[in-house]
């Protein structure tokens, strides 16, 4: 038994330090727990620390408020509209000026509200990729 060991009562196991000098001193050279790359230990982990950080990232931006989320419902709401009705509003014209046995008013708001729905997703995407870049 080496002079650390006659220090230790005999219930405690071997690798615990003992209160002596040599016994801080395994403890510094003793290897700490380390966690995988990356830092996480499991799936959970990463989605609470990311969870965690959107959270924060939100409370800090100011200029982020009720208004702004209702401004940008309106936008969405506009970007559909618009075309829609453009679409309605060329198809009765189209309608009056050249009759036929299509309606051109029911095909235009069609496109009208799909041209209008791609111009949603296309603006909240990249409104989407500009708040993850930041």
């Amino acid at each position: 038994m080496s002079g650390s060991d006659h220090d230790r009562p005999s219930n405690m196991p071997n690798n615990m330090p003992s209160n002596t000098a040599s016994g801080a001193e395994s403890q510094q050279t003793s290897p700490q727990q380390t966690s995988p790359p990356g830092g996480f230990r499991s799936d959970l982990e990463r989605d609470v620390s990311t969870r965690e950080q959107r959270k924060l990232k939100a409370r800090a931006e100011v200029h982020r408020t009720i208004w702004f989320g209702l401004g940008t419902f309106g936008l969405v709401g506009w970007s559909v509209t618009l075309p829609a009705l453009a679409g309605i509003a060329t198809g009765i014209w189209i309608d009056h000026r050249f009759p036929s046995r299509f309606s051109w008013t029911l095909m235009l708001l069609v496109l009208g509200v799909a041209l209008g729905c791609f111009n949603a997703w296309h603006w909240i995407s990249r409104e989407s990729q500009n708040g993850a870049r930041q």
